[in-house]
């Protein structure tokens, strides 16, 4: 096997480094069973690696790049242009040549092509490089191909590819470029598919973008696309957008735009039947790479191809399990007003701490509530707790249960705990039976934790080493048994009954609504008042320094 060019039988994932991501993802997509993706080979980073070392010119100009900064606009536009003009004129060495003619010879000289770059840092799972190097589509003939592999080589210098390399922290001398070469197909429709709709993550959606001729009109912004959402095989949603122009293949090579025909122009691109086998094809792509991909498709004579497929990198992450069991998991943060993401200490004292299960992703945690779903007792209680915190998240979990078939219902068991609670814990209506009513124990109880708090000032103190981290595990775990304790949770349970008794009755007798939470404001010990009455103190002595008040606001 050639260390230059490899067809795409030859190419897996495991050839990243070798024909860049474009080129391996074609390969994998070669290899699903029903999928069409028109032939072609990969001329591999190795070619551009001897092509770019033999050039002692190109080195001084990348090491002259790699002092810049992204600060450096102007400097990084003068010099990325000069190393692109330095490319370009490389004469690719002639062992490299005969190869590529050989393949083309094997394909069809007289073809048209489509000359692909494909970056060994580009359409990965973390950091999307894609449309940062050129494409070049209806290319014909062997000299117009490798003037425009070199082009694509240039293009791993273009301005936005410098700067997003810099930004990311990539080192411009560990990105290499391979180029993939590839039959042009000549299509009536293309467009993209996501496997997951990227504007709300929605996993169980399609999300295709559809335009008659080529999918660069799509891709460059010149059209507005037809966009179509699938679900579980059902169309459930379409926009038939104006399409006034479109991208064809010239005769001579090359593109073209052409203005549709007025009767076209407002016409739906792709039957109902046409997008549900698309969205089939596309969740057949995402099960063989194993993520939400990024798909795009042409329509040539009725059959559809697919280009490319990449990672869909913009979906907000989802908690990762090992089973095939349906999840519902809801944000913490959220049910505490705290929305933004926590620092990695944060997550795992807070999975330290919680009395049942807590999932990381994207920088919050989650709790899994399908379990309390499938009990119909538990069900009732968790929807309108959290329905009292957030309305949304009530009407998402009603929407959940309404489908019927992703939560399988339980007996009733009328022995089963409140959700977050366990088997031995009392039962909801006794917690407030362990205590008297008597606001003493609320000072009592505060006084116990105060003293336990001093203590662990000075226990600490004593504590150094691989030693500390064992201290604060086991005061965690101490932590967690207190926050359980039934005394203090019959405490919180009674002031969120009461709560819930005089938000009812006043809206009710007098037609105020969360009365209960004006009123708590002002109650003793109340650690959120008493933190934004501090706050207010800090803004009035402030307040006559504009210059700090400019610095906070920034």
């Amino acid at each position: 096997m050639s260390s230059y060019l490899l067809g795409f039988q030859d190419v897996d994932s495991t050839k990243l480094m070798v024909v860049g991501s474009k080129g391996a993802n074609l390969g994998e997509l070669s290899r699903i069973e029903g999928i069409r993706v028109p032939d072609g080979f990969c001329i591999s980073t190795e070619a551009f690696k001897r092509t770019i070392r033999e050039t002692s010119s190109i080195n001084e100009l990348l090491d002259r790049l790699s002092l810049l900064k992204v600060e450096d606009r102007g400097e990084v536009r003068e010099l990325s242009a000069e190393i692109r003009r330095a490319i370009e004129g490389i004469a690719i060495p002639q062992e490299i040549r005969e190869e590529i003619t050989r393949f083309l010879s094997g394909l069809g000289e007289k073809s048209a092509y489509a000359v692909r770059s494909s970056a060994t840092a580009e359409d990965l799972p973390t950091a999307s490089f894609a449309g940062q190097q050129d494409t070049y589509l209806n290319i014909l003939g062997t000299e117009a191909i490798l003037a425009h592999i070199s082009k694509c080589w240039a293009s791993l210098f273009s301005e936005r590819a410098v700067i997003y390399r810099l930004q990311h922290g990539f080192d411009h001398r560990d990105v290499y470029l391979a180029v993939v070469v590839q039959k042009m197909v000549f299509p009536q429709a293309a467009g993209i598919l996501f496997t997951a709709d990227p504007v709300t993550s929605n996993r169980t959606v399609s999300f295709i973008d559809a335009s008659f001729g080529l999918g660069e009109a799509l891709v460059s912004g010149l059209v507005n696309a037809d966009v179509y959402k699938v679900r579980s095989g059902t169309v459930i949603d379409k926009r038939i957008s104006t399409k006034k122009l479109a991208i064809d293949a010239s005769e001579g090579g090359g593109t073209q735009e052409r203005e549709i025909e007025a009767g076209l122009q407002n016409r739906q691109v792709l039957t109902d039947e046409q997008i549900v086998q698309l969205a089939r094809t596309g969740r057949k792509i995402e099960a063989h790479f194993g993520r939400p991909q990024d798909i795009e498709w042409c329509l040539a004579d009725g059959t559809f191809y697919v280009v490319q497929s990449r990672p869909i990198t913009t979906l907000y992450p989802i908690p990762e399990v090992n089973d095939r069991e349906n999840h519902v998991y809801v944000s913490v943060g959220h049910q505490q007003m705290m929305t933004d993401a926590m620092k990695p200490l944060g997550i795992s004292v807070w999975q330290l701490t919680a009395g049942r299960p807590m999932f990381p992703a994207g920088g919050r945690l989650f709790v899994d509530v399908a379990p309390d779903l499938a009990s119909p007792i538990r069900r009732n209680i968790l929807v309108n707790v959290l329905g009292k915190s957030d309305p949304l998240i009530r009407d998402a979990l009603t929407t959940i249960l309404e489908r019927g078939d992703f939560i399988q219902s339980l007996p009733d068991d009328p022995q089963e705990p409140t959700p977050g609670a366990s088997k031995k814990d009392p039962p909801p209506a006794n917690y407030q039976a362990l205590n008297d009513y008597d606001p003493a124990i609320v000072a009592e109880l505060i006084h116990r934790r105060q003293t336990s708090l001093e203590a662990l000032k000075q226990d600490i103190q004593t504590q150094s080493g691989p030693e500390l981290f064992e201290f604060i595990l086991a005061d965690i775990q101490r932590l967690k048994q207190r926050l359980s304790d039934p005394q203090s949770f019959g405490v919180f349970m009674t002031a969120m009954n009461a709560s819930t008794w005089l938000n009812e009755n006043m809206l009710a007798w007098l037609g105020e609504k969360s009365v209960a939470d004006t009123l708590s404001q002002s109650v003793p010990n109340n650690v959120t008042s008493e933190m934004g009455l501090a706050l207010l103190d800090v803004a009035d002595v402030i307040r006559p320094y504009p210059e700090v008040i400019a610095y906070l606001q920034d």
